[in-house]
Parts: C-alpha cells; sequence; structure tokens
C-alpha cells in the first residue's frame, strides 16, 4: 500500500514536469515519435491545401459550366461563340468545344465524299474524347497524395506509437523500476502519434470519396455534352450531303 502511495506521488511531479498539453507531450516525446508526427503534421497540412484547393476547384468548374451551357444552347452561332472562346478557355468543357471545332474548320473544307464526312465526326468524337480524358487527369492531380495519406498515415502513427513504448519499456528496464510514473509519460507520447495519424487519416479519407464522387460526375458531365455536341455536329454533316 505505501509503494503504492509513493507511486502516485511520483506522478504528480513527472506528469507536472512533462506537461499534458499536445506541446508538453511532443516535447518529451523521442527523437523518432518527434520526426513521426512532424511528417504527419506535414502531410495533415499539404492535405488540406488539396482539399481545400479541390473545393474552391469544383465550385468555379461547376459556375463555368453552367455559364457555358447557357451560352452553347442560347442559339448563338457556333462559330461566335467559338471565335469568343478561342482564346479564353476557361473550363474543361469550352476546351472541347474548341478542340472539336478547331477539328471541324481544319477538316470541313476538306471534305469531298461523304465518306470523308462519316470519318470526319468520327476524328471530331475522338478529339472530344482526348480532350475529356486530359480535363479529367489535369482535375486529378494530387488525389494519389490524399489516397495514400489515407491509407498510411495510420500505420506511420502506430510505428511512432510502437517505437515510444519500446522507450517506455527501455526507461523501466533501465532504472529497474516498474512505477506508473515511469511507464505513463512515454505511453502518452506514443499514443499521441496513433491520435495525430488518425486525425490525418480521417479527413484525407472523407475528402478523398467525396472529390473522387465529384471528378465522377463532373466527368460524365463532359460525356454528355460531348454527346451532345456531336449529335449537332452529325445533323449538320448530313445537311451538307
Amino acid at each position: 500500500m505505501e509503494q503504492t502511495v509513493v507511486g502516485a506521488q511520483m506522478i504528480g511531479p513527472v506528469l507536472a514536469h512533462q506537461g499534458l498539453s499536445i506541446w508538453g507531450l511532443f516535447m518529451g516525446a523521442g527523437i523518432v515519435v518527434k520526426i513521426v508526427m512532424i511528417m504527419l503534421l506535414l502531410a495533415s497540412l499539404w492535405s488540406w491545401t488539396i482539399i481545400i484547393s479541390k473545393f474552391m476547384k469544383f465550385k468555379s468548374l461547376y459556375s463555368d459550366a453552367d455559364k457555358f451551357e447557357a451560352q452553347f444552347w442560347s442559339g448563338e452561332s457556333l462559330d461566335d461563340l467559338y471565335e469568343r472562346t478561342e482564346k479564353n478557355q476557361l473550363d474543361p468543357m469550352s476546351a472541347v468545344f474548341c478542340s472539336a471545332m478547331m477539328e471541324w474548320r481544319r477538316s470541313f473544307a476538306k471534305m469531298t465524299s461523304s465518306n470523308l464526312k462519316a470519318t470526319l465526326q468520327q476524328r471530331i468524337e475522338r478529339v472530344m474524347a482526348v480532350t475529356v480524358g486530359r480535363e479529367v487527369e489535369h482535375i486529378e492531380s494530387h488525389m494519389g497524395f490524399l489516397a495514400s495519406v489515407g491509407s498510411a498515415a495510420p500505420f506511420i502513427g502506430l510505428f511512432g506509437t510502437v517505437w515510444g513504448i519500446m522507450t517506455s519499456f527501455h526507461e523501466i528496464a533501465s532504472q529497474n523500476n516498474t512505477s506508473l510514473a515511469v511507464v505513463a509519460p512515454g505511453i502518452a507520447e506514443a499514443l499521441l502519434a496513433t491520435a495525430m495519424g488518425l486525425l490525418v487519416a480521417i479527413p484525407a479519407t472523407m475528402a478523398y470519396n467525396k472529390i473522387s464522387a465529384d471528378i465522377a460526375r463532373y466527368s460524365n458531365r463532359l460525356d454528355s455534352f460531348a454527346e451532345e455536341f456531336g449529335t449537332i455536329i452529325s445533323r449538320q454533316l448530313e445537311e451538307q450531303q
């Protein structure tokens, strides 16, 4: 009983010295655990930078797409719309439109037969598909980092925890003292690494799933526009025959 009381009396000064705040636990951690925490902190900062930039990007993409579709379906001449947007392609949808119109203008004057007209339509559809793929690939940039952080951060934090606990047991062996006052600070510092790993991984995983769904939705919108524009081109080619 006396040993328990003495151990409890020792815990107070030790924990007071180390501090129970996050900063106190960080400063009391070993060099390896500190490196793990710094890595997780940097990964979290970069992840949040990507997340915020993606959300702002999608807000801009949907706004620009709505504006362009309103102009496209307003009844304005496609040639006039192309002249206005050719040098100011602000969004992927206008890029798809301009790539198709560029191929149209380049090849239409050379057509001499219905066979060549069918070939032109195929080329325009292929150009639009390539442009859609390129634009979606650009939107998907840095998504791999979010996926990696979401899957790896808990294990990195767990590594820091395991290392910290190993250090705590080493302290027990070196001091030949099994008192909680010896073990508690190291374990608290080690568990902080696991907590940080989860705090980094959870937002990254949730954001990755949300952004991936937004990318798929926007990609489908580009595909639908390309199909509709392809139908318009097909109709104009039939009128030329």
